[in-house]
């Protein structure tokens, strides 16, 4: 008997604002039907590394990172991540209202696969999470 492998994107958001949270679960449910995403929501650096712990693996196909989160920010959450071996692979995009340019600098050093300043319209917001998506990681390491 043939068992079909899951295509079920498994998607981690860590980030403190609410709003923030909602427009990307919105969007991503527009992007994929609900059989085809699973979006697990975090919001504060203490509480990703809790659950990543509780359950990688199976790995995230990757993590949105904010980076101002209360107990942990998100450079120390991908500083982290990237010294955890079973963590290490999962692709991380920095999610962030910061367009500071050494604060890019500073997570591309620590790791980060790809920076997103946070868009200023849903269609934009959707349209970049969609695109995000459709990268092959492994392809551009």
């Amino acid at each position: 008997m043939l068992t079909e492998k899951s295509t079920t994107k498994n998607i981690f958001l860590s980030d403190d604002d609410a709003d923030d949270c909602m427009l990307f679960a919105e969007a991503l449910q527009e992007i994929y039907k609900e059989s085809e995403a699973k979006l697990t929501i975090v919001n504060d650096g203490m509480a990703l590394m809790q659950v990543l712990d509780e359950t990688v693996p199976p790995p995230p196909e990757m993590i949105f990172l904010d980076i101002n989160m209360p107990k942990k920010n998100g450079v120390e959450c991908l500083q982290e991540i990237r010294k955890t071996p079973k963590l290490a692979g999962i692709p991380i995009i920095i999610f962030s209202t910061s367009s500071n340019k050494d604060i890019v600098d500073k997570t591309y050093l620590y790791g980060a696969n790809y920076y997103i300043c946070k868009p200023q319209s849903y269609l934009l917001l959707k349209k970049t999470i969609e695109l995000v998506l459709s990268f092959d990681f492994d392809r551009l390491n």
